[in-house]
């Protein structure tokens, strides 16, 4: 991420280690795309158990960098609220 917003210029990192939070949004984030993988291969493809854990951890490594972004971006409104007139002149 940057290190502060090119619009307004607030800076993310609002504390040392500030998006540690972070790890339990994409924790559960990681969940919901686990169960979706496999409600999608099990139930719909009629995948077997094996080929539904494949599934799961291909999705999961294919979707890492947008999760993660997504958890840090969850995580960061769940502090700062958006001020659409921040920054401007």
């Amino acid at each position: 991420m940057n290190e502060n917003c090119s619009h307004c210029g607030f800076k993310y990192q609002i504390e040392p280690s500030f998006f540690y939070g972070a790890m339990y949004v994409s924790y559960a984030l990681n969940v919901a795309v686990g169960i979706a993988a496999f409600i999608v291969s099990f139930v719909f493809f009629g995948a077997s158990i094996e080929q539904s854990f494949i599934a799961i951890v291909i999705t999961l490594i294919l979707l890492f960098p947008f999760v993660l972004r997504l958890s840090r971006n969850l995580y960061i409104n769940m502090f700062v609220s958006y001020d659409p007139k921040a920054g401007q002149a």
